[in-house]
Formats: structure tokens, C-alpha cells, sequence
């Protein structure tokens, strides 16, 4: 019998990580889980897929993609265990909620090196062995905010908009090469982002932004109405896996097919005011000129 394909999936303790890699398992799938603290979460993962200490589809690495000498280690036990794998999936990710301007830069380096410089450190990594396989493939998984910059978001936006150039233009450098690269770019699932357990929040409810801040958490709840679960995330990301193209974006969920659609749609200035009318935010010069009648 031919071995079972291999697919290294980052952030793998929780949310669509999580949920990613009991899917794959259960699928057949040699499953990778890099996460930064594998103790724990490995043994939540063999309580899901059912597997035993000793079985060879569910391993665990420590990767910590904000540390070079993690990285490092982790792709070198990565090509101990399995070789080149079949897929890489970067999952690890941070969000922030939080302006532009309230969010410190101390966080956004964090979110960047979590979401751009640890993923391209470990797939240049990787690729060596890949390309001497002559197969793989290099899943991002993106999100709606990297269509568009959003507000309160503005970090996270910004490194996921980055991750899908770099991916862009990795695809076209390792194609001929028999490597391809597909980014999915996520709706709203029912992960700990959504439950606020996992959000770093830097939102000043009484600064210059309350304004923005009181619709945009209105609209938050109702996001959580919406959410669809990590497992039907999963079974988008094995369909994706068996793409044969270099090169590929594709919607996971209804609200981010719909969204691309309008984007392709739309002209920027378009797009801009249909975010902030769905936001709730102040019309251009809406806060100036409110201020201007205070005095």
C-alpha cells in the first residue's frame, strides 16, 4: 500500500487549525500539528481523532513562528518524519482588534512575524526537500480582511494582504518546478476570534474612536449569529488540497464568495463607502465638523 499523504498544518491547537487536523486525519491524511505548546495540545487532538500515543498519521512539533531557532528545528523535524510533505498548510495567525493608530508596534511586528516572516522562514525551509520531490503544495489561509483593509482591524489586515502578495508571487517563482501555491481566503467561523477569547483587544472605547467602536460591536454580535463551524472550514480546505493548478484563490464560506464577487464588482471608492455604511461608521468629515459645533 503507498503511504498516505503528509500535510503540515500551523496552528494546530485550536480554531480551524484544530479543526483542519482531526478532518485530515480522519481523511487518511498523515497529519503534521506544528503548534507552540504540543504537550497540551496533542492530547486534545488525540481525544477528537482518537489516535494513540504511538500513531505515525497524528504528530506533534513545537513551532513558534516568531522565533528563527523554532523554526529551524521544527523543519528539520518535519523532513525527519515525513520528508518532503505533500501540503503546507500556514494556518497560525493573531488578530488584533484595535485602529491603526491604538494598535502598538509592538503587536503589529508580532502579528507580521506571526503571519508573513515565520511562514516564508519555514516554507524556504521546506521547499529544498519539495522541490527535490517535485510535488507540494503551499496553502495560505488568507481572510475577508485581506480583501479589503478593514477598519479596527487594521494589523491583521495588513499582514494577511501581505501574505497573499508574497504567496503571489511565490507561486510563480516555484511553479515550473512542479509547486503549487493556494490561497483560501476564510468567511466567519465559529473560532475563539469570534468568541473574543482569542482576540487582543486594544480598542479605546473613550478615545477618539468611540464612535467607530460602539457600531462596529454591534455588528460583532452579529457575526457571531453567522459563524459557521471550523469543521465545514476543514472540509474546504480538503477540497482545496487536491488542486492541481500552480496557482489559486478560493472563497471558504458564503460571506467570503460573496465578497470577492463584490470586490471584482465594485471600484475602490465604491467598496470604501458600502464598508463603512455596513460598519455603521461616520460619513467623511462626519467627527470633524462634529466637533466643530462642541466649540
Amino acid at each position: 500500500m503507498s503511504e498516505p499523504r503528509s500535510v503540515v498544518i500551523t496552528g494546530a491547537s485550536r480554531g480551524l487549525g484544530f479543526a483542519s487536523a482531526t478532518h485530515l486525519y480522519n481523511e487518511g491524511w498523515r497529519v503534521v500539528a506544528a503548534m507552540r505548546s504540543p504537550d497540551a495540545g496533542m492530547e486534545n487532538l488525540r481525544k477528537a481523532t482518537g489516535a494513540g500515543m504511538d500513531d505515525s498519521r497524528l504528530l506533534g512539533v513545537q513551532l513558534d513562528l516568531t522565533d528563527p531557532a523554532s523554526i529551524a528545528s521544527a523543519a528539520k523535524l518535519i523532513e525527519e518524519a515525513v520528508g518532503a510533505p505533500h501540503a503546507l498548510v500556514h494556518n497560525a495567525g493573531i488578530y488584533v482588534a484595535g485602529m491603526a493608530e491604538e494598535t502598538p508596534m509592538q503587536l503589529w511586528e508580532k502579528i507580521f512575524q506571526t503571519t508573513v516572516f515565520g511562514p516564508v522562514a519555514l516554507t524556504n525551509a521546506l521547499l529544498p526537500a519539495m522541490r527535490h520531490a517535485g510535488r507540494g503544495l503551499i496553502v495560505i489561509v488568507s481572510s475577508a480582511s485581506a480583501v479589503r483593509g478593514m477598519p479596527v482591524t487594521a494589523a491583521y489586515s495588513a499582514a494577511k494582504g501581505a501574505s497573499e502578495r508574497w504567496a503571489e508571487s511565490l507561486a510563480a517563482e516555484i511553479a515550473p518546478f512542479g509547486l503549487g501555491v493556494t490561497i483560501l481566503v476564510t468567511g466567519t467561523y465559529d473560532t475563539d476570534i469570534i468568541t473574543d477569547a482569542g482576540l487582543t483587544d486594544c480598542r479605546d472605547f473613550l478615545g477618539p474612536y468611540a464612535r467607530h467602536h460602539r457600531a462596529m460591536e454591534r455588528r460583532h454580535f452579529v457575526a457571531k449569529y453567522i459563524a459557521r463551524s471550523p469543521e465545514r472550514f476543514a472540509a474546504g480546505l480538503a477540497e482545496a488540497l487536491d488542486a492541481t493548478k500552480p496557482f489559486s484563490r478560493r472563497p471558504v464560506g458564503a460571506d467570503a464568495r460573496m465578497l470577492l464577487a463584490i470586490n471584482r464588482s465594485l471600484p475602490s471608492a465604491g467598496m470604501h463607502q458600502m464598508m463603512r455604511l455596513m460598519m455603521g461608521l461616520p460619513r467623511f468629515g462626519g467627527l470633524t465638523n462634529s466637533r466643530k459645533r462642541e466649540r
